[in-house]
């Protein structure tokens, strides 16, 4: 979960930050709003995979990693139950990076605090409800549902001050997107329940491999499929540069 977080989410604030700085001192408020619309498509493009990997194939990445030792079959189980709770909620945890520059761009520190204060109360009432419920796997989904709560809201906040105005073809990628990380799942979900990723400890470079070649594969499967659906990868390269 952190992993994604900081590769995607990190990384594309602490890029954007400065771009975003620039624009507001120019007064060029499509400059700024194109920032972070494409901040954002990328965020999606890249992040969603990265959510149903946590979601469905979170026992192949727990046993691959961690089920050695002392590590056993429940304790893989009971990770996996955490990781669908972060899947859920991943989405929030990296927009959070991209839209909260939004703000400091224009130095507001005030907005993004008080909207973190409130998620706050708002993850600790959640805790409430879904630790009876679901146990520790209750923890995570509280802080999944708090991180898209205080995304949905810094979202709103830019719509709200004009900021941001999403840049035409949105639907069309996330159609594209939806198709794309449905199939990414399904294959996901085939590998995860026709091996026996605990059994095959025994061998485990064979499991790395295993592990490995799926991950090929559903990058592959994925951005194969997107660009089948006339996703071309080249706009975001020259937003980039």
């Amino acid at each position: 979960m952190e992993f994604p977080t900081a590769l995607l989410g990190v990384a594309l604030g602490t890029i954007l930050l400065p771009s975003l700085s620039k624009a507001n001192a120019s007064g060029d408020h499509a400059e700024y709003s194109s920032l972070l619309d494409w901040g954002l498509r990328l965020t999606f493009l890249l992040a969603v995979p990265c959510a149903a990997g946590l979601f469905v194939f979170g026992a192949p990445l727990t046993a691959v990693l961690f089920n050695y030792g002392k590590f056993d079959a429940h304790a893989v189980e009971m990770t996996r139950q955490a990781l669908v709770s972060y899947g859920v909620g991943l989405m929030g945890l990296i927009s959070i990076k991209i839209l909260a520059p939004g703000f400091y761009a224009r130095q507001d520190i005030r907005t993004p605090v008080k909207i973190a204060l409130l998620v706050l109360v708002i993850t600790q009432a959640c805790n409430y409800a879904f630790v009876p419920w679901i146990g520790h796997a209750g923890l995570a989904l509280s802080i999944s549902a708090g991180a898209t709560i205080n995304a949905l809201l810094l979202f709103l906040g830019l719509r709200r001050r004009g900021l941001y105005r999403p840049a035409p073809g949105w639907w069309l990628f996330l159609a594209q997107l939806c198709a794309s990380v449905l199939l990414l799942s399904g294959m996901m979900l085939w590998f995860a329940r026709n091996f026996d990723w605990i059994g095959l400890g025994a061998t485990p470079l064979l499991r790395i491999a295993l592990l490995a070649s799926c991950l090929v594969l559903a990058a592959v499967v994925y951005f194969g499929t997107l660009w089948l659906m006339g996703l071309r990868y080249s706009a975001f390269r020259r937003r980039a540069g």
